[in-house]
């Protein structure tokens, strides 16, 4: 073992911290009118929900939950899918985002119809899913659909932060979490 030991950390704790960020920062960024910072908070955001989905991936595979592994795994291409496109304004984004839901609402049924998690989280996640392959087929039938639009997409996002937060809770009541092997 080498002097790495220190950075073996918590499968459970860095999915928490970044469905944290995705939470936060992604309403942040919905909610600012400046196109820079918007970009800064989806970034912040993207990058924290494709850690904690990739983790979350390889936790519920190994607990043998292969279906909500896969929904992980989905969403969180969705969310790098998303992530291409942020830097280029919410306008332009429309065709990185219209995929990106398409991908979270296939995630999200694939994560809440299994039962692994409680059946509020669960159900927050259908609502979600429906609400984004709606607003995916809006966008794939040609409109143009951006990631701030009212009443869909912004109606769908408190679902899916409600469904984040129920992810999260579950994770910290596991109690001591599973931890990653050390770095050598």
């Amino acid at each position: 073992m080498s002097g790495m030991a220190g950075l073996n950390s918590s499968l459970n704790s860095l999915a928490v911290i970044g469905l944290a960020l995705g939470g936060v920062f992604g309403v942040a960024g919905t909610m600012t009118a400046e196109p820079n910072l918007q970009a800064m908070a989806w970034a912040v955001d993207a990058c924290g929900i494709v850690m904690a989905c990739a983790l979350l991936a390889l936790k519920y595979h190994g607990m043998g939950s292969e279906i909500v592994s896969g929904g992980f795994l989905v969403f969180g291409i969705g969310e790098a899918v998303m992530l291409s496109g942020t830097a280029a304004g919410a306008s332009a984004s429309v065709p990185s985002f219209g995929a990106g839901v398409a991908l979270w609402a296939v995630a999200l049924l694939l994560i809440s119809i299994p039962k692994q998690f409680p059946i509020w989280v669960r159900g927050f996640g259908i609502v979600a899913a429906i609400l984004f392959l709606i607003t995916a087929a809006r966008i794939f039938s040609g409109e143009q659909v951006l990631p701030t639009a009212s009443p869909l997409p912004s109606f769908a996002y408190p679902f899916l932060v409600i469904t984040f937060a129920g992810w999260i809770w579950m994770l910290l009541r596991e109690g001591p979490a599973k931890r990653l092997p050390e770095l050598q």
